[in-house]
């Protein structure tokens, strides 16, 4: 016997070693993904580290990595367990607050901002109210909408990034890094930068930041339904972006990355590659090789977001040169009469120590730009100038993500670009108009499901058919208010931390013909990490493990829990009655949890957020044991499907 468990022991620590060196395989080849800016990649070797390990080192990353690839629901989740184990950095707190800030969490946000200003001492006076004024006018803000309504172009967008839209021609040209056969054919024979080792350059087709295509121009003709690229050979093969014309027509502004023919390297570090600003003119109906603008310092600084104006003798664009007020300026440079630039004028009035962003004038001369270093709702917002400073154009322009490539076409309507929820990708294109006639209103609470307690500061995203989502924040008392448009449908949906994303509900402004109030409260279940909820009506025939229909039915429930729920994992555990041999059950029950998993996994659900236990007769709800005689009725208490939160 003792020769027996001493073997058992060597063979329990070879197959824990064999784990663990797995395991630090993977984590090197995330890090090396990592290192070249691949997140996609790096966050898919990461979670199978961390499934194996729970390291601070994983949890680091897939946090980072969700951040930089701006999915702020799975970062904000990432950045909460990263902030709560031992040795976690003070940053951490930092974008954890911001991540919370994205997801238009104001008042946890503003909780995580001052705790990280009280851990770091140098935090100045100025940053730590700046923070607080955001998070405080943000949620004013969302309370008193302006009176505008959005809407997703979607004749315009893809599951990618698209942004960026101007009138052109009888048309609109703008950006995308959608998947374009063509032009990855080409390549074979913003996000602002590339990075790639000594010795390989980047792909010619994929971004391995994103997982895209680069970055390219397009164009869509009024009443074509057609996008195709725009015809310009910008003379490279990675990323081309935003576009700026001449009133003529005839002579376009837009930004491009090129791997230079001499490359600053550092050892044993990616090389990063800046934006340049580039310029071609239209001879004979075709576009002239593009001529490099004068400020270009591959090497040194980027050069991008272009506005030409005064007939082509004005250029506007933003910088992270040296001498500026922070990261990116926005900078004005005029044609001299031999064709050539100005020196660099610095708006110092508006810029700030964050970045500025696609500067824009209306025809009344008013200028319009993006930063994210004024108070604002979180990443990019839209700001007008005004005497001197700046005013921030407030919600549902702004959200609490990036909004930026701002444009009117009108005094009243326009265009801009931005990542909020409710899109088609990760940028979008959005027509905007003033509103001017307001006659229905949604008012509502949100409480708690279990205790029917009022929840204050959960968020209340409105959406109508359209595609255009509202968010606002609950008062004290859970109450909340909604403007609505008239012949309208609508989906509702609460959510808050620690709760369940409610699934959404419907209502309507169709049919109704005098001013009314809506009334709709929402009531949300509050998640137990740990606590194993029973899915009903799950039965297997006797002896099997194959899902039947009506098992179907309420496994399909637990799929759209997590689809709404995009940030739980959860272990789906099966059980058996006592009756039958102990191991056999075992095996049936696992079998039968696998074949659960592998169901909702052909549905859609990453399997790496689901995992498959099965318990046999272990956990027994009665004292249905071996040998204990019981009804039909007490033994099918016992065969049952649970599923555990194992993560929020």
């Amino acid at each position: 016997m003792k020769y027996i468990i001493k073997l058992n022991m060597i063979l329990v620590l070879v197959i824990a070693q064999g784990h663990f060196a797995k395991a630090q395989y993977v984590i090197k080849e995330a890090d090396a993904q990592y290192d070249l800016y691949n997140y996609q990649k790096a966050i898919e070797l990461y979670t199978a580290a961390y499934q194996k390990k729970k390291t601070l080192h994983s949890v680091e990353r897939l946090a980072e990595s969700y951040r930089l690839t701006r999915d702020y629901k799975q970062a904000e989740s990432w950045f909460a367990i990263l902030t709560a184990m031992e040795g976690a950095k003070s940053d951490a707190t930092l974008k954890y607050a911001e991540s919370l800030r994205h997801n238009a969490k104001y008042a946890e946000a503003k909780v995580q901002f001052n705790k990280y200003a009280d851990m770091e001492k140098e935090t100045t006076v100025a940053q730590r109210l700046l923070w607080s004024a955001s998070c405080d006018s943000a949620i004013k803000w969302m309370q008193n909408p302006k009176f505008v309504t959005l809407k997703n172009e979607q004749g315009l967008n893809s599951p990618q990034s698209d942004w960026g839209a101007i009138k052109y021609g009888n048309g609109l040209v703008f950006t995308s890094d959608r998947t374009n056969v063509s032009a990855e054919a080409k390549a074979s024979k913003n996000r602002p930068f590339l990075k790639f080792d000594g010795s390989k350059l980047p792909d010619r087709n994929t971004y391995g930041w994103t997982g895209n295509d680069y970055l390219r121009l397009y164009e869509k003709s009024t009443g074509n339904d057609t996008v195709g690229l725009f015809p310009i050979d910008p003379g490279t093969n990675y990323h081309v972006g935003n576009a700026s014309f001449t009133p003529d027509g005839n002579e376009v502004f837009f930004t491009l990355t090129r791997i230079p023919n001499r490359i600053q390297r550092k050892k044993g570090a990616p090389t990063t590659v800046n934006i340049e600003l580039y310029s071609s003119k239209k001879v004979s109906g075709v576009w002239q090789k593009p001529v490099a603008f004068r400020y270009n310092a591959v090497d040194s600084y980027s050069v991008g977001d272009p506005l030409v104006t005064d007939n082509g003798n004005t250029l506007y664009f933003v910088s992270n040169m040296p001498g500026g007020k922070g990261g990116t300026d926005i900078y004005k440079s005029t044609r001299n009469a031999d064709s050539t630039w100005s020196n660099a004028l610095n708006l110092s009035q508006y810029n700030s120590s964050g970045n500025e962003r696609t500067p824009m004038f209306d025809a009344e001369g008013n200028l319009y730009f993006s930063s994210d270093g004024f108070p604002g709702m979180g990443g990019l917002d839209i700001f007008k100038a005004v005497n001197n400073g700046v005013q921030n154009m407030g919600y549902p322009l702004n959200s609490a993500d990036d909004d930026f490539a701002f444009t009117l076409h009108s005094k009243n309507e326009g265009y801009l670009s931005s990542n909020r929820d409710g899109g088609m990708g990760s940028d979008d294109i959005y027509s905007f108009v003033e509103k001017l006639i307001l006659a229905f209103k949604l008012e509502g609470k949100v409480f708690d499901k279990q205790s029917n307690e009022p929840l204050a500061n959960a968020i209340v995203s409105l959406t109508a058919s359209n595609g255009n989502p509202l968010k606002v924040a609950t008062n004290a008392d859970g109450s909340f208010k909604f403007d609505l448009d008239a012949n309208m449908d609508y989906s509702i949906q609460g959510e808050k931390t620690g709760y369940r994303v409610a699934s959404p509900e419907n209502l309507t402004t169709k049919g109704l013909t005098t001013s009314t109030v809506l009334k709709k409260d929402l009531y949300l279940e509050k998640i137990s990490i740990g606590k194993a909820i029973r899915l009903e009506n799950i039965y297997y025939d006797f002896d099997k493990s194959n899902i039947r229909p009506d098992a179907a039915i309420e496994l399909d429930k637990l799929v759209k829990i997590m689809t709404e729920n995009p940030t739980i994992w959860i272990e789906l555990g099966s059980h058996t009655d006592s009756r039958g041999n102990d191991e056999y059950n075992q095996s049936l029950s696992q079998r039968r949890a696998n074949s659960a998993v592998q169901y909702i996994i052909d549905k859609g659900i990453d399997k790496s957020r689901i995992t498959a236990k099965g318990y046999g007769e272990s956990r027994l709800v009665n004292g249905c044991s071996n040998g204990v005689k019981c009804s039909v009725a007490d033994h099918q208490l016992n065969r049952r499907t649970e599923f555990t939160i194992t993560k929020q």
